[in-house]
């Protein structure tokens, strides 16, 4: 029988160039691609992420915008140790970041980290590069407008790709892209910004010192308000986080009637991720714009 510790301690020594006895591995998230595991060794602890993807380069996208996070926001941003394919396994392996409980500034830390990295601006809303949003690819083909980017990178790649299979039909979709004319107006002009671009619960950590860790993330770079949008979906963010980033780098008037037209985009992606469930949010807000 295959024993994964092995294949562990291979990948630690493809990594590091030397032998290192896996004293424990945790599992710690298991998807319908990706796998995480904590690894706990007599030289410290690791983060590593595996799938068995033929041909796959999720986790080079991750550490490219792990690395242009980590130069952009004074927030933690775990290091990237080593990536690559060993056999059947592709693996990106991270420090690993111990845990806390949060401080008392941990909202404001976090709105702070957040308004910086919103003020890393290029020319153009997109990146150089392709990269994933979870498992799903997402496309950063450069626009001069928000608008267009927004419309042609986020939702018609992920609307068709949900008619593709089968989670929407002909008529939904005709009636999904008369909204395109409505909404195209109704965002503030703002330089293009580094988004974190997957700005939820999950993936905001309370490292060892109490403050907060950025991981996961799906950059380019793009309107500011989508990072805040999608960080109200699933819970939310403290209302602190909110106003202290309003203090810091203030919103347009009107942000809370634009969040659910941002909010498009994931719900399209938690559409084709997850199922139906989530149509009706989806059909809620194309109602509104009818």
């Amino acid at each position: 029988m295959h024993d994964p510790l092995v294949s562990y301690e291979r990948i630690l020594f493809e990594a590091l160039g030397k032998e290192i006895r896996i004293k424990d591995a945790r599992l710690i998230a298991a998807g319908n691609m990706n796998q995480g595991t904590g690894l706990m060794t007599g030289s410290g602890s690791f983060f590593l992420k595996t799938n068995h993807l033929e041909d796959s380069d999720i986790f080079l996208k991750e550490k490219l915008g792990l690395d242009v996070m980590r130069g952009a926001t004074p927030l933690q941003v775990p290091e990237v140790i080593h990536w690559g394919r060993l056999e059947d396994t592709n693996f990106l392996l991270l420090e690993w970041i111990p845990s806390a409980n949060r401080s008392t500034s941990y909202w404001e830390v976090l709105a702070e980290g957040l308004a910086e990295l919103h003020m890393c601006n290029a020319a153009e809303f997109g990146w150089d590069t392709a990269n994933y949003i979870s498992i799903l690819p997402q496309r950063n083909n450069r626009q001069s407008a928000w608008d267009m980017f927004f419309i042609e990178e986020r939702l018609e790649p992920m609307i068709q790709r949900a008619l593709f299979h089968g989670l929407i039909d002909g008529a939904f979709l005709e009636q999904f892209r008369r909204i395109y004319p409505k909404i195209a107006g109704i965002f503030p002009k703002e330089l293009p910004a580094l988004l974190h671009g997957d700005l939820w619960q999950g993936n905001v950590l309370v490292n060892g010192f109490g403050a907060p860790a950025l991981i996961d993330p799906a950059v380019y770079f793009g309107h500011r308000e989508m990072d805040l949008a999608f960080s109200r979906l699933f819970g939310g963010f403290d209302e602190r986080f909110y106003a202290a980033y309003d203090q810091v780098f203030p919103l347009e008037p009107g942000f809370d009637e634009r969040v659910e037209v941002f909010n498009l985009y994931p719900l399209l992606v938690h559409l084709n991720l997850f199922g139906s469930g989530y149509l009706a949010g989806i059909k809620k807000t194309v109602r509104r714009f009818q």
